[in-house]
């Protein structure tokens, strides 16, 4: 079955059902999460996304995660490796019908930075987020199943907005 694009409005549920799976993954990985946060476009409140829930854990040592995934595979997730990303470890839940990914970055990797900042600027930037809730929500109309080409049509504002959003969050931190 071909994966549909689906981009709804803001679901006000979304900030309780990443509360939810963050603690799920806590009994798992227990201390060894450092920290966690809801990433993506479902941690913007107001802004239009595909219904799944990111979720970034930060731990000491990314080689280490590998150890957890028959837990991960017992909470419904597929572990995927570093999907494309060197040093993160990535886990999806769902299937066709997405409900979780999980970004797992070792401390001090630059993707923190980028993910936090990118949700940060969009929080506080209600025009910005705006025209890239518009965006998604045209091309997901545009290209109802081909995610490739829905990604590729937000690149170039995914790109201005993230070199905006980093250097607002370095002034910040």
């Amino acid at each position: 079955m071909t994966r549909k694009v689906a981009v709804t409005p803001y679901n006000p549920d979304w900030p309780s059902l990443f509360k939810s799976e963050a603690a799920l993954l806590k009994t798992i990985f227990k201390r060894k999460i450092l920290d966690i946060h809801h990433i993506g476009s479902t941690s913007i409140p107001g802004l239009a996304a595909k219904p799944v829930i990111d979720i970034m854990p930060i731990v000491n040592d990314i080689e280490m995660v590998d150890r957890f995934n028959a837990e991960m595979i017992s909470l419904g997730y597929e572990p995927r490796g570093e999907n494309g990303l060197p040093g993160r470890r990535y886990f999806q839940k769902g299937g066709n019908q997405r409900t979780h990914h999980v970004h797992i970055y070792e401390k001090g990797n630059p993707y923190i930075t980028r993910h936090l900042a990118f949700r940060d600027y969009l929080r506080l930037n209600g025009e910005d987020a705006k025209q890239y809730g518009s965006l998604k929500l045209k091309l997901a109309k545009q290209y109802p199943f081909d995610i490739e080409a829905y990604i590729k049509g937000k690149e170039a504002l995914v790109r201005e907005i993230e070199q905006k959003a980093i250097r607002w969050y370095k002034k910040r931190h």
